[in-house]
């Protein structure tokens, strides 16, 4: 099939935005790659410090330098449950390389916070320049030399683009993404969201909440929506860095053992290939972008990745914008609809057909650019394949000719919606996102006067007195990254969607970001210039005329002379503790020339 005129643009336009900086990234793998940067290099002081701490079967292995050495960057802590089941991987993946006369070292650990715990705390200021710390934490264990190639164990929200930013640093590396997978289904996504609903209007107590999310995140393994957790998940596969049909494989299952052994058996292979198409800087390219665009559009996945996506993708010396997200969505369907953006979860999604159903509908219709590098060799079609266990083998055969269940997924020729699950604004308040595809179309184009908020809890307070009971767009500024770090405002959404169901016509407007999980609610997130920067949101008074219009691509404040004002001054809560920590963490990331730039 054909790639579609448009993504054959759009890719052509980002090819030629990037020739530069990619000519430079590429001379760069290409010398790291073409001369001894291993352990073959290093003294035999640096050497025997390198493997004085394995048992004297891998000593051997290792000294010799001639089979592959691995190094894990890990993000295993078991305070996340996505993350937890990564406890016992480094012995697993030990023993497994042992078969293939291979070893297999920690190189280093990064940091692993969970938006789940921070969200609407002071920790959740920190958030996105994790992503930052979690790149610089990669590089530092891969800096040692010791090294054939790389797997990464990450899941969650920025852990996944931290740890692909670190990697392309080494960009010669064959690398391998290891999931770990998402926990079991627990109690329906629509009870959770009303039992949120009923502790937000005082009918049920704290000690009933903490049953619905206790019932809801109940086990290890990621959370079931399809946040940015998920999103990330769908993003490896689909830009080919981790194994076909490994993104939604429960933990603790005979085939999540045995995805872990080939994922190992793969990277030993690609390491005594050595052929530099296998390697993470040549996987990685404009067209592999491209898809993981398309993917997120067509998946209905995170608005954290319009963030994301960049910063990876700059990493590889490419250079993508928001419009490139823009015009891709408008020829990308729709096929997906799991949590928020429809009442199942992933699980349901990988039983329906899952990502291998997805690449190819959209393979088949000319949606994806099929002449890629992936951790397999040449080509997407690779990955319309889904692995089945025979004799304790992986065995990979054909996925579904149809979806299995197109309440969840769907072919690219009957969509839930002809264009993608994002939509860029531009207007007179600057350029930001919505996620269209969680938000009922009758609910994308709203109209309503300003009410002004400093933070989240102003707005809650302000629903609990009964002052929100009219139409209105809450409009919080100064969330940005200069200014705060641009934290999620997930707490609102429990109370917004309340105000929606009782027939009221509300949206947000702000320079923060939403959850991955970005609710039923319109909201303009992430615009840009920030409130910090004098951007116009930070102008914007309570009664003021705003337009949020998310069919036609709008973000309008109508009030004339809005423009002219000074940008107003914020008052902030008592969380001087968790500014303070932001201050010193955004001064530590500024100075340093691995910084991926969201600040």
């Amino acid at each position: 099939m054909t790639i579609h005129p448009i993504i054959q643009e759009v890719t052509e336009r980002i090819r030629l935005r990037s020739a530069s900086s990619r000519n430079t990234y590429l001379e760069q793998v290409n010398k790291n790659f073409n001369r001894d940067t291993g352990r073959r290099g290093l003294s035999c002081g640096n050497l025997a410090h390198g493997f004085a701490g394995c048992a004297a079967d891998e000593k051997a292995v290792i000294a010799a330098g001639t089979e592959p050495n691995m190094g894990i960057i890990t993000a295993y802590n078991d305070m996340l449950s996505a993350h937890k089941p990564y406890e016992t991987y480094p012995e697993e993946f030990r023993k497994y390389a042992k078969e293939f006369n291979a070893t297999v070292q920690v190189a280093g650990a990064t940091p692993a916070m969970c938006d789940g715990v921070t969200q609407g705390m002071e920790g959740m200021d920190l958030s996105l320049l994790s992503r930052d710390v979690i790149a610089l934490s990669a590089a530092i264990g891969l800096s040692h030399s010791m090294f054939d190639g790389v797997f990464n164990f990450g899941i969650c929200d920025k852990i996944v683009p931290g740890l692909m930013i670190g990697n392309l640093s080494f960009g010669h590396h064959p690398v391998v993404f290891v999931p770990a997978g998402p926990m079991p289904s627990g109690i329906s996504n629509d009870e959770k969201a009303r039992i949120r609903q009923d502790f937000a209007e005082g009918k049920i107590g704290r000690e009933e909440l903490l049953k619905g999310e206790a019932d809801s995140y109940h086990s290890p393994g990621t959370c079931t929506f399809y946040g940015t957790a998920n999103s990330n998940q769908m993003l490896m596969e689909i830009m080919g860095m981790q194994l076909p049909g490994s993104s939604f494989v429960n933990p603790g299952t005979k085939m999540r053992a045995a995805l872990n052994h080939a994922a190992v058996k793969t990277l030993t292979e690609n390491i005594r290939l050595k052929d530099i198409s296998r390697s993470i800087g040549y996987i990685i390219d404009e067209k592999a972008i491209v898809n993981g665009i398309i993917g997120l559009l067509a998946t209905g996945g995170s608005t954290n990745h319009t963030l994301h996506l960049i910063a990876m993708a700059k990493a590889a010396g490419i250079h993508i914008t928001w419009d490139d997200f823009s015009v891709l969505s408008e020829v990308i369907p729709l096929i997906c609809r799991v949590y928020p953006n429809g009442a199942a979860d992933v699980n349901h999604f990988h039983a329906a057909g899952g990502m291998a159903f997805v690449i190819k509908t959209l393979l088949k219709n000319g949606l994806l650019h099929e002449d890629v590098n992936t951790i397999l060799g040449k080509g997407l079609s690779k990955y319309t394949k889904e692995p089945k266990l025979i004799n304790k083998v992986i065995v990979y055969v054909e996925g579904p000719e149809a979806s299995l269940n197109e309440s969840v997924v769907r072919s690219a020729e009957n969509p839930f919606q002809e264009t993608g699950g994002l939509k860029v604004l531009n207007g007179n308040l600057g350029v930001s996102v919505i996620k269209t595809s969680a938000v009922d179309p009758s609910h994308h184009h709203v109209e309503a006067p300003a009410i002004v908020f400093d933070d989240q809890d102003d707005l809650i307070a302000a629903f609990k007195k009964g002052e929100l009971e009219k139409d209105f767009i809450a409009v919080i500024p100064f969330q940005g990254p200069k200014q705060k770090g641009m934290p999620e405002l997930h707490k609102l959404t429990p109370t917004l969607t309340i105000l929606q169901k009782r027939g009221f016509k509300v949206g947000l407007v702000t320079d923060g970001r939403m959850s991955g999980a970005s609710g039923k609610v319109p909201a303009a997130i992430h615009v840009t210039p920030e409130a910090a920067n004098g951007g116009p949101i930070g102008k914007i008074q309570t009664g003021d005329w705003i337009s949020l219009d998310g069919t036609n691509g709008h973000l309008e404040c109508k009030t004339p002379g809005f423009l002219d004002r000074e940008t107003r001054s914020v008052v902030y809560h008592d969380d001087s503790h968790g500014r303070q920590l932001f201050k010193n963490l955004r001064s530590l990331i500024s100075s340093s020339d691995e910084g991926a730039g969201i600040l």
